[in-house]
């Protein structure tokens, strides 16, 4: 789903209302508005990097411990590098969803502050009902994120954990050992997948809140 500048711009002039009336806040205001749109698009990009990964470190797993391998050690070398990426798209998922609960945190903060300038009636009560409405809707992001870190953590372990105990076996008997615990690791992964499916669902009620709805 692809963002729509127009209707940010219209978007943003919205939600500051008579932003020219407020003196010298307007910049700043438009400035939050889309650093928090930005913070919206860059975990939603963030996660679906990272479920494509969990694909294909997963299929890297299979393919180590897929009987009659031909060439063990560049099975196991890509693998390892899977580990490692899946590792970084892990870490930057959660730190974008960090940075984007505090982005909002402060951005809704603000606009509170804004709404009492207004001295038309009709617009601060305007304002405050877009505000209620969005902030909870981004409150959705981090309370659907809860359990992505201890999902992430949880299948990180595995496959490093296997990574290592290759590392000092790779062999035929050692790759016949560890694919039960390899297998066991599904779990892990289906597991981790599912945390993030409920964020993705709450980006997109955002992104449907603010630029799709006519």
């Amino acid at each position: 789903m692809k963002f729509r500048n127009h209707s940010l711009a219209l978007f943003t002039v919205f939600v500051l209302g008579t932003a020219a009336s407020i003196g010298g806040c307007a910049t700043t205001g438009m400035d939050r508005s889309a650093k928090t749109s930005n913070s919206i698009k860059d975990v939603d990009i963030e996660i679906r990097k990272m479920m494509v990964q969990i694909d294909v470190t997963a299929a890297s797993l299979d393919n180590v411990v897929a009987p009659g391998q031909s060439n063990l050690k560049k099975s196991y070398d890509s693998y390892s590098d899977n580990v490692v990426k899946l590792d970084k798209e892990g870490k930057r998922v959660i730190k974008r969803l960090d940075e984007m609960k505090a982005q909002s945190t402060k951005y809704f903060a603000e606009w509170e502050k804004q709404g009492d300038t207004y001295t038309n009636p009709e617009i601060r009560e305007l304002s405050e009902e877009r505000r209620t409405n969005l902030a909870a809707i981004y409150a959705r992001v981090p309370e659907a994120g809860a359990g992505i870190k201890g999902t992430y953590h949880a299948y990180l372990t595995d496959l490093k954990e296997i990574q290592k105990f290759l590392s000092n076996d790779l062999t035929p008997k050692g790759v016949e050992a560890i694919t039960p615990v390899s297998q066991q690791s599904v779990q892990h992964m289906a597991d981790l997948k599912e945390s993030l499916r409920p964020v993705l669902v709450a980006l997109d009620e955002i992104k449907a809140e603010l630029y799709n709805k006519k």
